[in-house]
């Protein structure tokens, strides 16, 4: 590498021919920040590029930056478990050996200026950033120049610095910004003139307390000095000792304190307020929200219910579909919120009443039907009933068990004689084995195996498998009606059968329900395509191989244009008739018992069952759509893929 020879005893003039911007990203959010820097860069009057990590060469090409004057801007998404991003693996993997193998050298960057920015959830102790902080780490060790502090996003709104990591990042663009720009002008900053003896002249602030977005502080950089003094492996013990000094002096930059109520932040933050407002959501207070669901409108039209209808028997028009808990502890693949929703393992944010949650999504409900008086279509008689709320679907968004007010809030829905659907995505056995008792309580099963759920669900949780199986357990105990929700990604999870019939046994819920995913469009939140959709006829097949493993189970219903069927449990088979549909008043009448009873007086899920209708069941010529409505074919049109 040459040596820097521009600079006098006193000073030197440092300037920029051009900003390259290299991004890792998971979701596509590492990239969407690339681009918008770029983009900001640009405005400066800067030549700016944005290259994807899998397309660029470390090997050949990165040392060609030290001599072009430009900056490199490293953005870099943290895996779930500590690792690259898929297209920054290679990268990662290549900076790694480089920065501790002799034939590179301790100097073989010299001159690559550089900046960090790291996404990651704090939600993962240990691996928090851990990529951004080994690629701010691996450049400063083969002798690359920081030009700034490393930035740090968190994806966990609850402890992020700023409120978002789009927030986070915006706070560390500024900053980058402002020094891009009195690097570009030629700052002037001092030289100790090692350069002429052959040193460094690496011109690199040490970052204040108040630049430091949890990045390395002085002392943590001192042991990165003696890291790359002894260009070999940190001995344990100093390890030890570098992580309690960089520990101490995040103490005294960022004491914590004990949140209060009054202190804690609410969880919806503007700018998610924003996504989810354009998404069509009606928020209510700090941390809920609720939304027509599609089959609202189309039973208000007298064009057919959701499959909920044709399984159990609820007045489409009547459901009201909401959650109290935005946050959710998974980031499913499949997820049609596209992951504008917060997520979190636990409640850290400001807490709502129920009273005041039901009352606001009772009356937001109210005034989306309103909307409909008049429209063509819209059947008079249904309009009415729809302004009566009779069913409430916990399954908006969120992981609504997840509110430390639930089971109020569900006692607030049985008063008003509004039966309650309730979905968990099954990793927090203990709120379950708490739940007072649900019209109906669902647990999704999105894959059978450890290795197959982390890659769909995605979960928060280290430990997300023992809770998974502890959640079946636990819905296990519950005497009310308990089902399985699965759904089938083609090509990920549908090649899994005994492993389904083994979890079924575990839990031995009283229906199963299988739905092909849903595509929710092209998002950089998901990989999906139309591909993992399965055919109709596909999740027929998987559920009959499924059923003939199961004993005491049987095909009861299909809902053809939901691609869904139902498996149930035989003791619903009376006298050779189905029973899969409820009784709701007779539900209420059994709550209202128990509640008076404080708990004591108790009931079961056949104690308040109906006779399933001729045409909801498997093998019927309707194929799960009530003939008391007319099939509506759309043509041209955007499918609208929400609801429940």
């Amino acid at each position: 590498m040459k040596k820097n020879n521009n600079c006098s005893d006193k000073d030197t003039v440092v300037h920029v021919s051009g900003v390259k911007i290299f991004y890792g990203s998971q979701t596509g959010t590492a990239k969407g920040f690339a681009v918008e820097l770029s983009e900001e860069v640009k405005t400066l009057g800067i030549p700016a590029e944005v290259t994807d990590m899998k397309d660029y060469d470390p090997d050949d090409q990165l040392a060609d930056e030290c001599t072009s004057k430009s900056i490199c801007v490293f953005i870099v998404a943290t895996y779930t478990d500590g690792q690259p991003t898929e297209n920054a693996e290679w990268f990662c993997k290549w900076l790694e050996e480089a920065s501790t193998d002799f034939r590179y050298g301790k100097t073989y960057l010299k001159g690559l200026r550089y900046a960090v920015f790291g996404l990651g959830n704090s939600v993962y102790v240990g691996h928090f950033n851990t990529v951004g902080k080994n690629v701010d780490k691996w450049l400063w060790m083969l002798s690359g120049m920081r030009i700034m502090t490393r930035g740090e996003g968190d994806c966990n709104v609850v402890k992020s610095r700023n409120g978002s990591i789009q927030a986070d990042f915006l706070a560390w663009k500024v900053k980058f910004l402002n020094r891009l720009q009195a690097l570009a002008k030629g700052e002037k900053k001092s030289c100790s003139g090692n350069c002429k003896t052959g040193g460094t002249c690496d011109i690199q602030p040490e970052p204040s307390a108040a630049e430091n977005c949890e990045s390395s502080s002085d002392e943590d950089e001192s042991g990165l000095q003696d890291e790359k003094k002894s260009g070999s492996v940190v001995d344990m013990e100093d390890l030890g000792n570098i992580m309690n000094s960089a520990k101490k002096a995040m103490v005294r930059l960022h004491p914590l304190k004990i949140e209060d109520e009054g202190e804690r932040r609410e969880m919806i933050t503007p700018a998610l307020r924003e996504a989810l407002t354009k998404q069509g959501y009606k928020l209510i207070g700090s941390h809920s929200g609720v939304k027509l669901c599609r089959w609202t409108k189309s039973m208000l039209r007298g064009r057919g219910g959701c499959y909920k209808h044709t399984f159990y028997g609820i007045e489409s028009h009547r459901c009201m579909e909401t959650t109290p808990s935005l946050a959710c502890a998974n980031k499913c693949v499949f997820c049609w919120r596209h992951h504008t929703n917060p997520v979190g393992t636990e409640w850290r944010w400001k807490m709502d009443p129920a009273e005041k949650i039901l009352q606001d999504a009772v009356e937001k409900h109210q005034n989306m039907i309103r909307q409909f008086r008049g429209v063509p279509g819209v059947k008079p008689e249904r309009y009415e009933e729809g302004l009566a709320v009779k069913h409430c679907a916990l399954s908006l968004v969120g992981e609504p068990i997840m509110y430390p007010e639930i089971n109020t809030f569900i006692r607030l829905l049985h008063s008003h004689h509004i039966s309650s659907f309730l979905v968990t995505n099954a990793q927090f056995p203990q709120e379950i084995r708490s739940l007072e008792p649900v019209t109906q309580l669902y647990v999704s099963v999105d894959a059978s195996t450890k290795d197959s759920l982390k890659k769909i669900d995605r979960p928060l949780f280290k430990d997300f498998w023992p809770r998974f199986l502890d959640s079946l357990k636990a819905l296990g105990e519950k005497r009310q009606r308990t089902v399985y929700r699965l759904t089938l990604v083609k090509a990920w999870n549908v090649e899994e059968m005994q492993a389904y019939s083994e979890l079924i046994a575990l839990g031995q819920p009283d229906f199963i329900e299988v739905k092909g995913v849903t595509y929710c469009g092209e998002s950089s939140a998901s990989s999906l395509t139309m591909a993992n959709v399965p055919w109709h006829q596909e999740v027929v097949a998987f559920v009959q191989q499924l059923a003939d493993m199961l004993p005491q189970y049987e095909i009861a219903c299909e809902h053809e244009h939901s691609n869904c069927l139902l498996i149930a449990h035989t003791k619903f088979k009376v006298e050779g008739e189905w029973w899969t549909w409820i009784d709701y008043e007779r539900f209420q009448e059994l709550v209202q018992a128990h509640e008076e009873s404080g708990g004591q007086q108790s009931f079961s899920a056949l104690d308040y069952i109906a006779k399933t209708p001729s045409w909801a069941l498997f093998g019927a010529s309707e194929q799960g759509f009530d003939p008391a409505d007319t099939r509506f074919q759309r043509r041209n049109k955007t499918k609208d893929i929400s609801g429940c």
